[in-house]
């Protein structure tokens, strides 16, 4: 049975850069400190779109206390070109954007809505001083001839595409 293979023992695994690079793992590497060996996906996937030789020099030219939020933001973008090849982070901003466009519409709808209810509930009170307060077994619904609801509609039905 070996042991240690061929390794001295108390030395610790190559980085899973160097791993992948298959490359000898020095004190003075600069992947180890962000991507550890029991990671291998975190480098492959960065090394699938950018290089190792980019990463190395990204990396080599920055200071050493911006080296992490570097490899966090080049992580993110590489597993965002993995997921989809050809907008990466940028359909995932687009997707995110969207939706906070649906929810704006959303919101703005409800509000006028309310808006809508409060003029009507005052206008009810107003015209009937006997009204005992309590909603009209008749009414109809807030969205039939409500013109603020109906422009918000067709506002919403409209709306600009992102990319335009």
């Amino acid at each position: 049975m070996k042991e240690g293979g061929h390794r001295k023992q108390g030395t610790s695994p190559p980085c899973a850069a160097c791993k992948l690079l298959r490359r000898r793992c020095g004190e003075d590497c600069v992947f180890a400190p962000y991507f550890p060996a029991d990671e291998p996906r975190k480098f492959a996937n960065v090394h699938k779109v950018f290089g190792a030789s980019n990463v190395n020099k990204m990396l080599q030219e920055l200071p050493v206390h911006q080296r992490g939020d570097a490899v966090s933001s080049m992580v993110y973008e590489a597993n965002a070109r993995v997921r989809d090849p050809v907008y990466g982070c940028v359909g995932a901003i687009s997707s995110l954007q969207q939706q906070i466009d649906a929810l704006q519409t959303q919101l703005a709808m409800a509000q006028a809505e309310v808006v809508h209810l409060r003029v009507r509930h005052s206008a009810s009170h107003s015209s009937s001083p006997s009204s005992s307060g309590s909603p009209s077994s008749n009414q109809v619904s807030p969205r039939v001839n409500n013109p603020m609801f109906d422009h918000m509609v067709d506002h919403a039905s409209l709306g600009e595409s992102m990319w335009s």
